[in-house]
C-alpha cells in the first residue's frame, strides 16, 4: 500500500510494479515499526524471516492519512487528515533510515513498506494481501503520553490478536516494568 500522489490516480505501471513487489512479498514476514523504535523490532524480524526462509516486509503505518477507496485490483487511494503530509513522509523516511541501518548485515530481503490508516486494520489487510507468515511489532515505550494514546486506540499487538490468525511476535523494548510494579494507568 505505497502512497503514490497523482492528480488522476496512478498509471497502471506504478500499479503494475506494486504487483509485482507484492507478488515477491508473499509469504513474507511483517515488522511494524516507528521511527526512532528499538531495532530489536527489526532485528527480531529480520531474524525470524531467516530461519523462514522469507523475505522481510518493514511496515510503517502513517495514522495521518486514511483509506478513501481501494481499486479492484488491490491499489489504495488515501488523503490526509491534516493538511501536513510532510510529517507522514518524514517519518516513512526516518524508518528506511533504520531498516537500512539495522538490517545491513541481513541475509533477508526487505522492502519498506508505507501503510494508512488504522495501524491494526492496516497491518492485518496487508498481511491478507500478501499472505504473511508472522507479524511482528514492538511495545509501547513507558510513560504517561503512551499510556493516554493506548488508552484511546488500544494496544496494536492485542487489536491485531483479535482480528487476524497468523502468530504475532511482540518484542519489548525500553523500560521494563518492575515485577512489583502495575501497568500505567490511565483515568477515564
Amino acid at each position: 500500500m505505497t502512497d503514490e500522489s497523482f492528480v488522476d490516480g496512478p498509471s497502471e505501471g506504478a500499479k503494475a510494479r506494486q504487483a509485482a513487489v507484492d507478488a515477491a512479498l508473499r509469504g513474507a514476514v511483517i515488522a511494524g515499526v516507528n521511527p526512532d523504535q528499538s531495532p530489536r523490532v527489526l532485528q527480531e524480524a529480520a531474524r525470524f524471516a531467516a530461519l523462514l526462509g522469507v523475505p522481510l516486509a518493514v511496515v510503517h503505518v502513517d495514522v495521518t492519512r486514511f483509506v478513501t477507496y481501494e481499486d479492484p485490483d488491490g491499489y489504495v487511494h488515501s488523503a490526509p487528515v491534516d493538511i501536513n503530509v510532510q510529517a507522514g513522509e518524514g517519518e516513512l523516511e526516518a524508518v528506511r533510515r533504520d531498516a537500512e541501518t539495522h538490517l545491513v548485515n541481513s541475509p533477508v530481503t526487505w522492502e519498506v513498506r508505507q501503510l494508512v490508516g488504522d495501524p491494526a486494520l492496516a497491518i492485518k489487510h496487508f498481511a491478507d494481501k500478501i499472505d504473511a507468515q508472522l507479524i511482528v511489532v514492538g511495545t509501547r515505550k513507558r510513560g504517561f503520553g503512551e499510556s493516554v494514546r493506548q488508552f484511546f486506540t488500544g494496544s496494536v499487538a492485542a487489536r491485531l490478536s483479535h482480528r487476524q490468525h497468523r502468530p504475532i511476535l511482540v518484542v519489548p523494548q525500553g523500560e521494563l516494568l518492575h515485577d512489583h510494579e502495575d501497568f500505567p494507568e490511565v483515568e477515564a
